[in-house]
């Protein structure tokens, strides 16, 4: 699967380093977030970095939960339970744990399929800002700390009626963001397709800190240095 050449196995388990998260989040996601930049004092590992191994190694499932319960630094070594196990955590060697898992139902065969849904989800997720989330702040009369930005991806979560498909693709459904002095609890509910025929739902929700009055020549300088970042790296 693709997701190999973004991690290292380890004795019980797997690493990955700054680099191999930063592709990721430049290649796959087309995530410029200054945050999984390699050379980042704030650097931590993509969550959709993790969602991917977590497919690729226990396989996509008709339902699926995963909620991340913390910051994954650069080379910590994960340990990956048995895929038998329905309910798991994805811990490093001192016993923090970084993702609480669910998993019930068929697994998807094809690994073709396996890896275009989760190249797509991955996409969609990487485009939240500023394609989603800077609507959703305006509606809302908020915006993030322009200086230090922070959105936590907390979880997310599928079904799937269908587990034969093609040509997934992703769709927004819904957006919501309860505010709540400086943070906001933000949900982006989103569709599964395989051409015309829906296949599926998930919810991805998110955490906004840092909140304020929403000032929208501050957010034009925030996205404007984040397409910069976007534009940069696609000439390389």
């Amino acid at each position: 699967m693709f997701i190999d050449q973004f991690y290292r196995k380890s004795n019980n388990g797997i690493t990955i380093s700054g680099q191999q998260a930063s592709d990721f989040a430049k290649i796959v996601s087309n995530d410029f977030n200054p945050i999984h930049d390699a050379g980042s004092k704030r650097f931590c590992v993509p969550g959709d970095l993790l969602f991917a191994l977590v497919i690729n190694h226990y396989g996509l499932r008709e339902k699926m939960d995963f909620h991340f319960s913390g910051l994954l630094a650069a080379d910590t070594p994960l340990i990956l339970p048995p895929d038998s196990i329905p309910n798991y955590q994805i811990l490093d060697e001192r016993g923090k744990s970084y993702l609480e898992g669910f998993h019930s139902g068929d697994s998807v065969q094809n690994t073709t399929s396996v890896e275009t849904l989760v190249k797509a989800y991955v996409r969609f997720s990487g485009h939240n800002f500023p394609h989603i989330l800077v609507p959703l702040m305006a509606e809302n009369n908020v915006m993030i700390n322009p200086q230090r930005p922070l959105i936590i991806y907390q979880s997310m979560s599928l079904e799937l009626d269908c587990l034969e498909f093609e040509n997934p693709s992703l769709k927004i459904t819904k957006t919501s963001l309860n505010v709540a002095g400086k943070r906001g609890d933000g949900e982006l509910h989103f569709t599964f397709h395989d051409d015309n025929k829906i296949i599926g739902r998930g919810v991805k929700k998110l955490i906004l800190s840092g909140l304020r009055p929403y000032q929208q020549e501050a957010v034009d300088s925030m996205v404007a240095e984040y397409l910069d970042r976007q534009s940069i790296h696609s000439e390389v």
